[in-house]
């Protein structure tokens, strides 16, 4: 699952039993190294679905990481680019990895995606790879600050991949890993949020339909799709209506 380049076991067993926070501060030198990093693949299918639904002149990569988000805005952005975190370690990276003719348009900036210091800022906001960091109960709260960040007529679009069924070993390991992590999280202090399925599209639709989004789903059809017909990878777009 690792590069050679990536954390060792002994250095994710310390960042698992830190904070969220603190455990991506760790990681975040090796990350592009790891299973953890959203591929390139889902990074151009979103920029190429997102291409038509514009133009857009300010964008955020919410929960941005080490920066790979910027590979879907900049192309799309013709004003600013904005990368927010609450890992400085992330950041961090993100700056030094920012292309040098990307620099004068491109800000990073260290905040809780729950509280976001942003209004009526962008027409775009993406983010990929962070939904398993929040609880349910905390969705209304996050989907509100995304939300106010937007302005009328702006987007929100996130990919979503299909949920593996019980017949595939996938839905074990899943099932495995976000009961080690309740476990783990019941026992140590401070948490660290990391659960696979707890993030539903059903309960995603409906609670950004809640805080006052108009959604669709976009199929992405360089995944494929599974036996039913469904696609193994959706994008949902949430508007904030003009």
């Amino acid at each position: 699952m690792f590069s050679p380049e990536g954390p060792t076991l002994r250095e994710l067993a310390v960042q698992a039993l830190s904070s969220v926070e603190r455990g991506y501060d760790l990681l975040a030198p090796k990350f592009d190294h790891t299973p953890f990093r959203t591929p390139d693949s889902v990074l151009d299918a979103v920029a190429a679905a997102l291409t038509p639904l514009g133009p857009y002149d300010d964008g955020l990569d919410l929960c941005c990481g080490t920066g790979a988000g910027l590979n879907v805005l900049a192309p799309l952005c013709r004003r600013s680019v904005t990368g927010v975190d609450f890992s400085a370690g992330m950041l961090d990276v993100a700056r030094r990895r920012t292309p040098p003719g990307e620099g004068p348009r491109v800000s990073w900036v260290r905040a809780d995606a729950r509280a976001l210091p942003f209004a009526h800022a962008f027409d775009l906001v993406v983010s990929f790879g962070a939904s398993g960091h929040f609880l349910p109960r905390e969705l209304p709260g996050l989907f509100g600050e995304v939300h106010r960040a937007l302005r009328p007529g702006g987007r929100f679009a996130f990919p979503v991949v299909a949920p593996p069924r019980p017949a595939e070993p996938a839905y074990w390991m899943l099932l495995g890993f976000d009961a080690v992590m309740r476990v783990r999280n019941a026992l140590w202090r401070p948490p660290f949020v990391m659960y696979y399925r707890a993030f539903r599209l059903a309960d995603v639709r409906r609670e950004l339909e809640r805080a006052g989004f108009a959604v669709e789903l976009h199929a992405l059809p360089a995944f494929g799709h599974r036996r039913d017909g469904s696609p193994r990878v959706r994008m949902v777009v949430a508007r904030r209506p003009s």
